[in-house]
C-alpha cells in the first residue's frame, strides 16, 4: 500500500530504528479490567442486538466481489454526471474566492482532485475503524455488564474486518492512501486513554461511528462504483448496530450522573464534534495539490457548499445526543452549542439506531416511541448478508 507522504525515516538509520517501527505509533492508556460474575442475561435489548450481530457476519473474501474492474477517474465522471454535482464538491466552491488558489484548474484536474478526495475519505474510514477496533477491544476489557462483553465482542470482529476491507480497496483499486488526519487521530487519542469507559462509548459510539455512518451514506448515495457500493452497505449494517450498542449502553447510566458529571459528557461531545467538523476540511490532502492549508482554512470554511457538507454529516449525532438526553437534561447547554454549530436543525431526523432494518425489512410506517432494537427501519441493507455470494 501506498501512502502520500511517508513520514521521513533518515535520522533512524542512526539508531538502528527499522521502517516498521516508523509505522507504530503508541498511546498509553490506564484503565480498569472488570470481570463480572453475573452472569445472567437481563438486558433484552443488548441480547437481541448480540443475536442480530452474530446472525449478520459477512466475510471480505469471499462476500465481495473483488475481480470487479475499478477506474476511478471515469467513476468519477459518471458520478458527476449522474449526480449533476461537478467533480470536486464541495472544494469546488472555492472558484468563488478572490484569489482562489484552484482558479486555474481545467475539469481534468476537478477529476484528479476528486480521486484523491475520496483517496482521502476513504483512507480516514481505513483510519477511523482500526480506531473503532482499538476502542472496542477496550470496552469488552472495561464495561461491567455481560451483555455488552458479549456484544462488544462482536463488534471487535466487525471493526477488524472493515479495516481489512478499507484496507484492501484503497491498495487494489485505488491510487493512494492518506495518513490519518491529526483531528480524528487527536480524537482517537482522547477517546482511548480517558479512564472512564462510558466517554469510550460516548466518543467511538455515538460520535465518530455515527459521523462515519452519514459519511457512508453520503458515499453510498453518489459513487457508481458497484465493489464500493457492496462495500458500503454491508459496512453501514454493521455500523448502526455498533451505534445501537452505545444507545442501549448510556441510556442505563446517563439519567443518575450527578451533575458536574453529566455536564462533562455534554462537553466531551461538543468538542469531538468539534474536531471532526475541523476534519473535513481535509488538512492531509491539499499539500498534495501544491496548496497551503493555511490558505483553505482561511476560504472554505466559510463557503455555503462546505456548510452544508459538514452539516448532514451531523445529521445522524445530533438525534443520538437527543436519545440519550445530553441536549436538554438539567440546562440544555449541548443544544446551545449544537445550535451555535448550526446543527439542531437534525435533533428529529430518523434516530440512527432506529433507523435501520437489520432483518431487511419495514416494521412500521412510523418511527417507534422507544428504543427497540428489533424494530428498525430506513437505509440500504444487505438483507441476508452471510455468504451471500458463496456456493459451497
Amino acid at each position: 500500500m501506498t501512502i502520500t507522504d511517508p513520514p521521513v525515516t533518515d535520522s533512524l538509520a542512526e539508531d538502528g530504528a527499522t521502517a516498521f517501527d516508523q509505522l507504530i505509533d503508541r498511546v498509553r492508556a490506564e484503565f480498569d479490567t472488570q470481570f463480572t460474575w453475573d452472569y445472567g442475561r437481563g438486558r433484552d435489548g443488548l441480547n437481541r442486538l448480540y443475536e442480530k450481530a452474530k446472525r449478520s457476519q459477512w466475510n471480505v473474501s469471499d462476500d465481495l466481489d473483488w475481480s470487479t474492474d475499478v477506474d476511478p477517474e471515469r467513476m468519477i465522471r459518471l458520478q458527476a454526471e449522474a449526480t449533476g454535482v461537478p467533480a470536486g464538491f464541495p472544494a469546488r466552491s472555492l472558484l468563488d474566492v478572490k484569489g482562489s488558489p484552484v482558479a486555474s484548474w481545467d475539469d481534468d484536474q476537478w477529476v484528479d482532485f476528486a480521486v484523491h478526495s475520496q483517496c482521502a475519505s476513504l483512507s480516514q474510514f481505513l483510519h477511523g475503524e482500526q480506531g473503532a477496533l482499538l476502542c472496542t477491544a477496550r470496552l469488552v476489557e472495561a464495561v461491567p455488564w455481560i451483555e455488552a462483553k458479549y456484544y462488544g465482542s462482536t463488534q471487535v470482529v466487525d471493526e477488524a474486518r472493515h479495516v481489512e476491507a478499507f484496507a484492501r480497496y484503497l491498495d487494489e483499486k485505488m491510487p493512494t492512501t492518506y495518513p490519518i488526519n491529526e483531528n480524528l487521530k487527536s480524537l482517537l487519542d482522547t477517546v482511548l486513554t480517558d479512564e472512564r469507559w462510558d466517554l469510550v462509548y460516548l466518543g467511538m459510539q455515538v460520535v465518530i461511528e455515527g459521523l462515519a455512518l452519514a459519511a457512508f451514506g453520503m458515499m453510498l448515495g453518489t459513487t457508481q462504483e458497484p465493489l464500493l457500493k457492496q462495500m458500503l452497505r454491508y459496512v453501514m449494517a454493521d455500523e448502526a448496530r455498533h451505534v445501537a450498542f452505545g444507545i442501549l449502553s448510556l441510556r442505563e447510566i446517563y439519567d443518575d450522573l450527578p451533575a458536574d458529571e453529566f455536564r462533562l459528557r455534554q462537553e466531551f461531545a461538543y468538542e469531538a464534534c468539534d474536531r471532526m467538523r475541523r476534519r473535513t476540511l481535509n488538512a492531509e490532502l491539499w499539500p498534495h495539490f501544491g496548496i497551503d492549508n493555511a490558505d483553505i482554512e482561511a476560504a472554505l470554511p466559510g463557503r455555503e457548499a462546505q456548510q452544508r457538507f459538514q452539516h448532514i454529516l451531523f445529521s445522524k449525532i445530533v438525534p443520538n445526543c437527543k436519545k440519550l438526553g445530553l441536549l436538554d437534561h438539567r440546562d440544555g447547554w449541548l443544544r446551545e452549542r449544537f445550535q451555535e454549530m448550526n446543527i439542531i436543525q437534525f435533533e428529529d431526523w430518523e434516530n440512527t439506531a432506529e433507523a435501520l432494518n437489520l432483518e431487511g425489512r419495514v416494521e412500521d410506517s412510523e418511527a417507534p416511541t422507544s428504543f427497540d432494537p428489533d424494530a428498525l427501519e430506513g437505509v440500504e441493507v444487505i438483507d441476508d448478508p452471510i455468504h451471500a455470494s458463496r456456493t459451497d
